[in-house]
């Protein structure tokens, strides 16, 4: 079992910034690829980013250039860095320890 729990979200002004983090416990050993979704209002869940253990690193079109996945294994923690936010990333975000497991989401909101 892996246990996830995100924190960092909140309320942000359209070009604002925000940091989630998502610290992991349990049987992380079996961890290999990190990731970020969210899930707006009414619309499907959607994968932001990934990383592997060993930094490689992939974005949704819709975020690269402004957000930034990264991970301090020696913490088993993962963090998404969002900055010039807008208020089309409004959306709950999910950290997950792919496959299987999923946190249990922190709100973000972006006001225009």
């Amino acid at each position: 079992q892996v246990q996830l729990v995100e924190s960092g979200g909140g309320l942000v002004q359209a070009g604002g910034s925000l940091r989630l983090s998502c610290a992991a416990s349990g049987s992380i050993f079996s961890i290999n690829v990190m990731g970020w979704y969210r899930q707006a209002p009414g619309k499907q869940r959607e994968l932001v980013a990934t990383i592997t253990s060993g930094g490689s690193t992939n974005y949704a079109d819709s975020v690269k250039g402004r957000f930034t996945i990264s991970r301090d294994n020696a913490k088993n923690t993962v963090f998404l860095q969002m900055n010039s936010l807008k208020p089309e990333d409004t959306a709950v975000y999910y950290c997950r320890a792919i496959p299987r497991y999923w946190g249990q989401g922190t709100q973000v909101t972006v006001s225009s």
